[in-house]
């Protein structure tokens, strides 16, 4: 399992825009798929967004479609999540993970996991 680190939270009001990233201890040729995942307290962790390892092809939850934008920097081991037009809505622990599936959205598809970074969006 690779170690990913997550970085860039904070708060913001509403309307604001916020970059996390999600930094690997290494590169590792069998992860496929790299997400993101929310969650709120008294929630469940829910999927946020997912990008795999060539960066070709991305998967938002309908909920942040058209407000955030999950990208990756091979050379760096990094995928980032931009999120602009923030609403209370998004206030939660946000998660990356990683994945050796081809195909993975849910929590416990995904291997390896992040510590979480605090978002909070005030109205």
């Amino acid at each position: 399992q690779v170690q990913l680190v997550e970085s860039g939270g904070g708060s913001v009001q509403a309307g604001g825009s916020l970059r996390l990233s999600c930094a690997a201890s290494r590169r590792t040729f069998s992860v496929k798929i790299v997400g993101w995942f929310r969650q709120a307290p008294g929630k469940e962790r829910e999927f946020v967004a997912r990008i795999n390892v060539n960066g070709e092809h991305t998967w938002y939850t309908d909920a942040v479609k058209g407000r955030f934008t999950i990208s990756r920097d091979n050379d760096k081991n990094t995928v980032s999540l931009q999120m602009n037009s923030l609403k209370p809505e998004d206030t939660a622990v946000y998660y990356c993970a990683a994945t050796t599936r081809p195909y993975a959205s849910y929590p416990n598809e995904f291997g390896s996991w992040g510590q979480g970074t605090q978002v909070t969006v005030s109205s």
